[in-house]
């Protein structure tokens, strides 16, 4: 596993001079060129990366993906967006990647677009989702998923290592480099190198001497070029070194999809909406199979989820996916209806013993505050709006969501072809296509089927031997009262209770291993009720809990599902007889992988097993999907989408010698 990022990470520090341009307090030294930092943008990165020809012969489905260091103000970005509408065929995409150490905060990102007025209509959305961006990747979709960005916040050395990407042109901007040397280093620029391939371009504003020498060394053929305005001479150039070999063990990227960019998703709760969505998006045309009578049915369907994040200290792979995916769906979240579809009224997760405590300060210790931050009982209490036990961490940003509101949005899409009351019970593949049947009915067929129906997925032949489980949940629904609309954040302990929606709060969860039954338990309602005592006696009060019937609570049960090492199960799958033979020398020597391409069950992907996190995962989960399908870069570090990945239990079962 990769060095933790940098978890309580810096925002810059901005000075301002006299014409309203941003300084950097760190690096003593300018965002860009005091004369004309558009004309800069398009002279050094577009221009002398060939981009306005480059974007013009694009063809349909088409990408180009850029690579930068120094995300800064998005100047560059905002360009190359401006330019990629101005001269790509409407079909194309743009990718962008992009590192950052220090990054903006709102207000200054403002201050600093607002220098550029033709830039505003891209500039407005780019500061709709400047939102949730923690240490680590994080993943902002712009114009219906024709623009992705993808921004690595940390170290760049350290997360461009861990980036999963085939990167057509660098845009090299750190502050320069006698100010800022730890952006111009031999390993970064090989770093560089291992991303690149025999057509990618390089450009950048320095031109001294030991850079240009240092990315010679790395494989880039570099060469200085007139400069603009005072700035005499620049570096442009290509990559001309040997490209990295193709990976060929289990977790290496399939073989891209031939024929129709025709996709079949099965489920449609928030996995298989979010698939679809991340497909149709890329131009894919989805068919997606629900066998209930609307989207949302089974565990997506509960009136208010909440965005919880268990994070961890040491910054595991689970934690990190966890962060990242968080992220994405609390931007998201920015386009539902405020108070009916979502609330971002924070979540307190309270220190309820000295075990709790202990953890909360050590993931006090590890995070930045804008993530979380501890409170104590008295703040707390001012936060909640109610009497509470005791302190605990906020998380200011989150707050619940209406899941099956945020199921509609996704699968609002005009390349998505609902067909509800369709039950898929096998799959066949024909012809290059996978089918879908039901007995003797053909339901549905495409190149590429997605599995999103959580545990039911194993009754599919293909991924029978994924080991997930299903868990009975039961949350219980309580009339607001006079009293207890003063609630005004989530608040957890053992279990959780939200503030009210639509005069309604919700409150659980049961957790049942055993049970396949649905059917609302008197007993179930009971536990909530009292985990709900266990967060406030006194809120529970308020809501004349000891004065209702269980046998008349309303509430809903249905089954999460969930792997053995609680991580999702999303990528493509092998095929498991031929994959337990192809790899069989690893249960002799677990250090031998063979270098053999692993035998793909060609087009069949996964999205499961996430638990009660869905609604933090299960929506990035469609993004990495989207990016195996489009060779794109992954939105995930590497080692976090292998930790993903459906091959890892056959892997270890083969390691273990337990096949």
């Amino acid at each position: 596993m990769p060095p933790a990022p940098n978890a309580l990470h810096p925002q810059a520090c901005l000075e301002w001079d006299e014409q309203g341009q941003p300084l950097s307090s760190q690096f003593a030294d300018v965002y860009f060129s005091n004369e004309n930092g558009l004309a800069e943008t398009r002279y050094v990165f577009l221009a002398n990366n060939q981009l306005p020809e480059r974007f013009s012969a694009l063809t349909g489905n088409q990408q180009l993906v850029i690579g930068e260091t120094g995300f800064g103000t998005g100047l560059n970005f905002l360009c190359t967006w401006q330019l990629f509408e101005q001269q790509a065929c409407p079909d194309a995409r743009l990718h962008f990647v992009s590192v950052e150490k220090y990054p903006l905060n709102m207000a200054d990102l403002k201050r600093a677009l607002a220098l550029w007025p033709e830039l505003a209509p891209y500039a407005e959305q780019l500061l709709a989702q400047y939102v949730a961006l923690h240490p680590g990747f994080q993943r902002l979709v712009f114009a219906g998923g024709r623009v992705v960005l993808t921004l690595l916040i940390g170290d760049a050395l350290e997360l461009i290592g861990q980036l999963d990407a085939k990167v057509d042109a660098w845009f090299l901007d750190g502050f320069a480099p006698a100010k800022n040397p730890d952006m111009w280093t031999p390993e970064l620029f090989t770093a560089l190198a291992r991303l690149s391939h025999v057509n990618t371009t390089l450009g950048t504003f320095t031109s001294t001497g030991y850079v240009r020498r240092r990315l010679n060394a790395a494989g880039f053929k570099m060469k200085r070029v007139p400069g603009l305005g005072k700035k005499w001479e620049v570096l442009k150039g290509a990559f001309v070194g040997s490209p990295a070999a193709p990976q060929k063990p289990w977790f290496a990227r399939p073989p891209q999809p031939a024929g129709a960019r025709s996709a079949l998703v099965i489920g449609a709760g928030l996995a298989g909406c979010a698939t679809a969505a991340s497909l149709a998006q890329r131009g894919w045309q989805v068919t997606l199979l629900e066998r209930h009578h609307g989207i949302a049915q089974e565990a997506s369907g509960n009136p208010q989820g909440v965005l919880y994040l268990k994070l961890s200290a040491h910054h595991t792979t689970l934690s990190r996916l966890i962060v990242s995916g968080y992220g994405h769906t609390r931007r998201l979240l920015e386009r539902l209806q405020k108070g009916t579809d979502w609330d971002n009224c924070g979540v307190l997760q309270l220190a309820f013993d000295a075990k709790e405590t202990l953890r909360q300060a050590q993931l006090a210790a590890a995070f930045p505050s804008d993530l979380l931050l501890e409170l104590d009982q008295a703040a707390a209490e001012r936060k909640a709006g109610i009497t509470l036990p005791s302190g605990g961490l906020f998380y200011p940003e989150a707050g619940w969501v209406n899941p099956p509101a945020l199921c509609q949005l996704l699968s609002q899409q005009p390349n998505i072809h609902l067909h509800l009351y369709q039950e898929a019970l096998e799959l066949r593949r024909e012809g290059g296509h996978w089918q879908a049947w039901n007995g003797q009915q053909l339901l549905a067929s495409a190149s590429v089927v997605v599995l999103a129906s959580a545990a039911e997925i194993k009754g599919f032949t293909q991924a029978a031997q994924l080991p997930l489980k299903r868990i009975r949940g039961q949350i219980s629904r309580l009339p607001a009262t006079a009293a207890s609309r003063a609630l005004s954040t989530v608040v957890c302990a053992e279990g959780y209770v939200a503030p009210a929606r639509l005069d309604e709060h919700t409150l659980g969860a049961s957790f049942d291993f055993n049970s396949d039954d649905l059917t609302l338990s008197s007993a179930d309602h009971l536990s909530n009720l009292q985990l709900l005592d266990e967060i406030s006696p006194e809120f529970a009060d308020q809501l004349n809990t000891a004065m209702l019937d269980t046998d008349l609570l309303q509430g809903r049960a249905a089954f999460r599902c969930t792997s053995p090492d609680y991580l999702p199960i999303v990528g493509p799958l092998a095929d498991a007889s031929a994959f337990a033979d192809t790899y069989a020398v690893l249960s002799k020597d677990a250090r031998k992988m063979p270098d053999t391409p692993c035998p793909w069950l060609e087009g069949l992907y996964i999205n499961s097993g996430h638990g009660s996190r869905g609604l933090i995962t299960a929506p990035l989960a469609g993004e990495l999907i989207a990016a195996w399908l489009n060779d794109e870069p992954l939105p995930v570090p590497v080692d976090v989408a292998q930790a993903c990945h459906p091959n890892r239990f056959a892997l270890r079962a083969l390691i273990r010698n337990t096949t």
